[in-house]
């Protein structure tokens, strides 16, 4: 029951576009439900030795020790609207009630590889709230090197068809 909880309020935080007042509301239907409980944050995907996110991870030329620290800065700054896999929310590609798009997947189910790498930087950096979006800017809140250990972690989460499409026209 706990954990059909915890998703529903997942779900209804995805769905909003992680507007604040949603995430209020869920938050206060949690503690009301399970008042003697707290939802453990999801674990950080990391790397581990032999795995198959380290070995696309160097194939596709990353240090996995830098795919591991995007790992947790995703988790850290990204999961709660993105998903603590990169799913994105469940209805991406429909305007929420706002008018706005939720999150996408960044795991390469959706189109976050139709972008090049500087357009994915940029939107990270300045957000989307000047083009109608809900997302927040991350400028001054995250370094360059972090924007780009975050690329690098959800990158190596997509398959090599994504992956080899968004190469050819990265840079």
């Amino acid at each position: 029951m706990q954990r059909i909880l915890i998703a529903l309020t997942a779900l209804l935080t995805l769905l909003a576009g992680c507007t604040d007042e949603v995430h209020e509301a869920a938050q206060k239907v949690a503690e009301k439900t399970m008042p003697t409980q707290e939802a453990a944050p999801p674990a950080p995907v990391k790397p581990e030795p032999g795995t198959k996110l380290v070995a696309t991870a160097q194939a596709r030329g990353y240090d996995p020790a830098q795919v591991s620290r995007g790992g947790q800065l995703y988790q850290a700054h990204c999961a709660e609207c993105h998903g603590d896999q990169a799913q994105g929310a469940v209805n991406w590609h429909q305007r929420g009630p706002d008018g706005k798009f939720p999150p996408p997947p960044l795991n390469g189910s959706g189109h976050a590889w139709h972008h090049p790498e500087p357009i994915l930087k940029r939107t990270i950096r300045a957000g989307t709230g000047q083009i109608g979006g809900n997302m927040p800017a991350f400028d001054g809140k995250l370094r360059d090197e972090d924007i780009d250990a975050i690329i690098a972690w959800f990158v190596s989460l997509w398959p090599d068809r994504a992956y080899n499409a968004w190469k050819k026209g990265r840079h």
